[in-house]
């Protein structure tokens, strides 16, 4: 099969969903198929160029000039119809994509006539809310955008809010899923789409077993606690270290990520001794911090579609502390779970965690979830809803 991967952001930039359709791409090209990836050029350097990769002409949208958007419209359709044109028939296109990727993803597989699965990332709702106070206003905007970029594809879908824009976008899909459970539940109970796959997005196998190889006995040490994740208020690492602070836990708390909110977070951690900011790492040195930990913390509530962290965790044998009760529940075991949202709960659930690392008390992730993470399996699966939506014809 040729697949056409259509992303918002380049694949060579930071961020979990480029991250997964990486390692996608790799295990299916991997399995026989060919893939090519269309996104958005991207401004910044990346290093070497890429046969795989179909960079759409855009225009950066951040300081640093790590993203960028392309316009979805009849000029970048032409150009991607020329650029795809000297490459293999495409037989099916995957959207991973929420805003302009997927609009043009949708334009393009319209106009050939494929078929197409559409894979959910981005619970766009809670996303919107959590950057900007006005997201009733955007979220208005990026429905009108998205009737008007998918003018004639599908039936008219009226409403303003993050699931009328998901609905909107998914309708036309033969095929939809989501990285999650909990996140495939709310779409469905949404009327985004009927029956929505379940495919997590997974770990590199072999990177997973050379971590795995390299990784250490824990010694005689005090607990160590890592913390990974983009510093946005959505992702509650500043009350996590406000819990950290309110605890005293007698523990080394790492943070690796870097963001907006380094600055505050930096001045929060000069009451604790033990907190340190290891900045942005490479994916590989990244999973062997958190193989080297004796548990992860995971804090954001209600907006992960699925919380890479805490499987990736579980598949390297290091137990999770869970804020969010969606994702403790799809872990099935292996972590403590905070009660609730609350600075207090959060501090008292790290204290207990330290208590029991130190009593060897500490709980087991399941092994079937460690077995079911890997990216071979997740691409087995995904293969077979490829297969299922070209029978379908």
């Amino acid at each position: 099969m040729h697949i056409v991967f259509f992303g918002d952001q380049h694949l060579e930039s930071l961020g979990g969903a480029q991250v997964s359709m990486r390692l996608q791409r790799r295990f299916l090209e991997r399995a026989g198929h060919t893939v090519t990836a269309v996104a958005p050029r991207m401004h910044a350097s990346r290093g070497s160029s890429d046969a795989g990769y179909l960079d759409l002409p855009s225009i950066p949208i951040t300081l640093d000039r790590e993203y960028s958007m392309s316009w979805p419209g009849r000029r970048t359709d032409r150009y991607l119809d020329r650029a795809l044109a000297s490459r293999p028939p495409v037989d099916l296109v995957h959207v991973q994509a929420d805003f302009w990727g997927a609009f043009i993803g949708h334009r393009f597989a319209h106009r050939h006539g494929i078929p197409v699965v559409h894979t959910m990332h981005n619970r766009v709702d809670v996303g919107m809310a959590a950057v900007t106070p006005l997201h009733r206003q955007v979220l208005a905007v990026l429905n009108l955008w998205r009737r008007r970029a998918m003018r004639g594809i599908g039936r008219p879908v009226s409403g303003s809010d993050g699931w009328a824009f998901l609905r909107g976008i998914a309708q036309v899909a033969n095929a939809v899923t989501a990285p999650s459970g909990h996140f495939a539940r709310r779409l469905e109970q949404h009327d985004v789409f009927g029956d929505v796959d379940v495919i997590w997005n997974g770990i590199d196998d072999d990177l997973l077993a050379s971590v795995l190889a390299a990784r250490e006995e824990r010694g005689d040490r005090r607990p160590r606690f890592v913390w990974l994740g983009r510093m946005s208020p959505e992702k509650r690492l500043l009350p996590f270290l406000e819990a950290v602070v309110e605890s005293q836990v007698d523990a080394d708390i790492e943070v690796i990520g870097g963001g907006g909110q380094l600055r505050a977070a930096e001045k929060i951690a000069r009451r604790h001794d033990g907190i340190r900011f290891a900045g942005r790492l490479p994916y590989a040195e990244t999973l062997a911090r958190i193989a080297a930990a004796d548990a992860v913390v995971q804090t954001s509530i209600g907006f992960e579609t699925q919380g890479m962290t805490p499987f990736e965790a579980a598949t390297l044998g290091t137990p999770t502390i869970v804020s969010d009760p969606d994702i403790a529940a799809e872990l099935r075991g292996g972590l403590w779970a905070v009660s609730d949202g609350s600075v207090a709960a959060l501090a008292a659930t790290l204290k207990q965690a330290a208590s029991d690392l130190s009593a060897g008390s500490a709980p087991t992730p399941d092994p079937e979830v460690a077995a079911a993470f890997r990216q071979s399996s997740r691409t087995a699966a995904m293969i077979e809803i490829y297969e299922r939506v070209l029978r379908a014809g």
